[in-house]
């Protein structure tokens, strides 16, 4: 459906503002009212929008919406298309970093890693289709929701006049669901090593106290792995209140020695050196014993995976008279531009299909249920560390 409208009134005149990313000048309204009016007299733009059955726009060069089908009409929940006239895609879909600055979308600090931007000004300077995937945050309802689409922006001629048809597939519960799957089976991968493992020793063992010794080891990671299906779980339901917190006495120190021993029989730790540095604070906190260990694994298997053969992580804790945190070091730099988005739901630095759940999980638990605090800090010099901190409790 063609948009002949009246959002441009207040916008501001962009050609000259900053931006990080894509130009951020925007076509005046009489030029957008003459772009629409040739489309609506186009047969095949009219084809296009009434046949095409997936969500798609038509833009101008200057990214911004000139025409748009029922489907995605229904999908940002408008009746009349007047009102996205003139917006780009990320204004359209209320991306909550559209408005970063004065340019509007495409030039934000975030537009830099953004898919969506990055298909349509490869389009535009190649003057050839291109692909990508977007990782969007978008306010909707008064509440910011991670979205996942696959992008395809295609230049096209109409009257002589070079337009974009931009295409959008909307992957977000199939991204999510492969990326609960790549976790869930990574994280079950490991502990059924460490049963196998536990087992063996069980077999073979003599000793009476060494044998309850591994008696209480498989116990315990049998209780992990019942709680592993807990926090799957509570992925699944998309942070509703379904997962019920086992809040207790948690011995610092005994967290460690196991997290030592879980990360003895990953395989993302072979030919590193994992340090832990001493000393351990001799204390006790009131947590989830195994969402603070679930928390600490993925702060290490990062670590970990960001590190070379040969390279070293660092993990250590420190306390004061309120809290207790727990850091891990890796010499591996994160780029600026992902910096930005290390904690978006499905957003990976890896190409794997099913990424982008681990450092998302590590905030979300960190700081939804347990009540800390899930940062980071990452430069060329001082290298990269990730820290939890929690409150001691009662």
């Amino acid at each position: 459906m063609m948009t002949t409208g009246k959002n441009q009134n207040n916008r501001k005149k962009a050609k000259d503002c900053e931006t990080f990313f894509a130009p951020a000048e925007h076509a005046g309204q009489d030029v957008l009212k003459k772009n629409v009016e040739l489309l609506t007299s186009n047969p095949i733009a009219d084809t296009l929008l009434h046949t095409v059955s997936g969500l798609m726009a038509i833009l101008n060069e200057q990214r911004q919406v000139l025409a748009l089908n029922a489907s995605l009409m229904k999908s940002l929940g408008i009746d009349d298309a007047e009102e996205v006239l003139g917006l780009r895609p990320g204004e359209a879909i209320h991306c909550i970093h559209a408005h970063d600055q004065p340019g509007g979308c495409g030039t934000s600090r975030y537009c830099v890693t953004c898919g969506a931007v990055i298909a349509i000004v490869a389009a535009l300077a190649t003057d050839s289709a291109q692909e990508r995937t977007c990782v969007a945050t978008v306010n909707k309802n008064g509440k910011n929701t991670d979205l996942f689409f696959r992008v395809r922006c295609t230049p096209v001629v109409f009257d002589e006049k070079r337009f974009l048809l931009l295409f959008l597939q909307d992957c977000t519960i199939q991204q999510q669901q492969a990326a609960l799957e790549y976790v869930f089976f990574h994280d079950i991968q490991n502990m059924i090593a460490g049963l196998k493992l536990s087992s063996h020793l069980l077999d073979t063992q003599q000793d009476p106290v060494k044998r309850q010794e591994v008696i209480a080891c498989i116990a315990k990671v049998t209780r992990q792995l019942d709680r592993e299906i807990e926090i799957q779980r509570a992925l699944t339901s998309k942070e509703s209140d379904t997962f019920s917190l086992l809040m207790e006495e948690v011995d610092v120190g005994c967290v460690v020695n196991e997290l030592r021993t879980m990360l003895s029989k990953y395989v993302v730790s072979l030919e590193k050196t994992f340090s832990i540095l001493e000393p351990i604070p001799q204390i006790t906190i009131t947590s989830d014993a195994a969402l603070l260990k679930r928390i600490l694994v993925n702060m290490v298997i990062n670590a970990f995976e960001a590190t070379e053969p040969g390279g070293a992580i660092r993990f250590w804790v420190k306390q004061t008279d309120k809290d207790v945190s727990f850091y891990v070091w890796n010499r591996q730099a994160i780029p600026p531009e992902q910096q930005l988005r290390i904690f978006q739901r499905n957003y990976s630095t890896k190409s794997d299909s099913g990424r982008g759940l681990g450092t998302y999980s590590m905030k979300l638990f960190g700081e939804t249920y347990l009540g800390g605090q899930v940062d980071f800090t990452s430069t060329e010099e001082e290298g990269t560390t990730f820290h939890l901190r929690l409150p001691k409790g009662n």
